[in-house]
């Protein structure tokens, strides 16, 4: 289930040089600027497009091989949640999830049952005969991922997945989602500008500028040495934890915050941003 990337992609003017290998059980952010060449990153792994020298071999299998072998998205073990998350809008809540697997060759019934496991697994299977028109914005985001992970990849892509969602369902969601990809076999990747996502789901960050990696370390590391005055700008964020009550969070490292008025007690992470 592990993803080996050594690839050169061209788009117009713009150039991506990517070469890193994700092993299985792994969570690795991409951040990076606008432009930097995360989501041509994850089109590229997905089979939406092509390398232009260099390869990518999935599992095993070499999947993009600079014009000699070039697989499909459908031949490819790769699920992926698109950042407006791409759900069919005439179709339900079922139908959507079991499209990946009839569009694979499942019959109908097989497909359907095979839905009904991963909303039943999200906790969303309330949701299966609602239209996405009627989805609140958390809602649509768990029916993509359950899209997603039906085919039983051995890739999870996401795109942004928690840039749609206001503060208070991002931070709900985001819980879930480290839930989710605690338990997936096989290796995420996923693009985010919020280094908050990075540093609570993944175990590994890349920091791309300009089509290229400039880092590629563990969130802490990160943190402690940023490599580039991007990367430092970023990770402008200071995370605390500790316990709280009655208004005041007890640092584990020493220290005594006053906070305001929250439905909070116990442990506790604090984030205090720049701003």
């Amino acid at each position: 289930m592990s993803v080996t990337a050594n690839f050169t992609s061209h788009r117009g003017e713009f150039t991506l040089k990517f070469k890193a290998e994700f092993e299985p059980g792994s969570v690795i952010a991409i951040l990076g600027p606008n432009g930097a060449g995360k989501s041509t990153l994850l089109r590229t792994i997905a089979g939406l497009s092509a390398v232009d020298t260099g390869s990518i071999t999935i599992n095993s299998v070499t999947v993009d091989d600079a014009g000699k072998i070039f697989l499909r998205p459908p031949a490819r073990s790769v699920g992926f949640v698109f950042q407006d998350y791409a759900i069919f809008p005439h179709l339900t809540v079922l139908a959507n999830v079991a499209f990946g697997p009839r569009s694979r060759g499942s019959g109908r019934k097989s497909a359907e049952q095979l839905a009904r496991e991963v909303l039943t697994q999200l906790g969303i299977d309330d949701l299966a005969e609602r239209r996405p028109a009627s989805l609140s914005g958390g809602q649509a985001q768990r029916v993509a991922l359950a899209r997603a992970l039906v085919t039983r990849p051995d890739v999870l892509l996401l795109d942004e997945p928690l840039a749609a969602l206001d503060i208070q369902t991002r931070s709900k969601i985001r819980i879930e989602l480290a839930q989710q990809l605690s338990t997936f076999a096989g290796c995420t990747v996923f693009v985010t500008h919020d280094p908050l996502d990075a540093m609570l789901l993944a175990d590994r960050v890349i920091v791309l500028e300009s089509g290229t990696i400039v880092q590629d370390a563990t969130p802490a590391e990160i943190a402690r040495r940023p490599a580039t005055p991007y990367a430092a700008a970023l990770i402008g964020v200071t995370l605390l934890r500790g316990d709280t009550r009655r208004g005041e969070l007890t640092l584990d490292n020493g220290g005594v915050l006053h906070t305001a008025d929250i439905d909070a007690a116990g442990p506790v992470l604090a984030v205090i941003r720049p701003e």
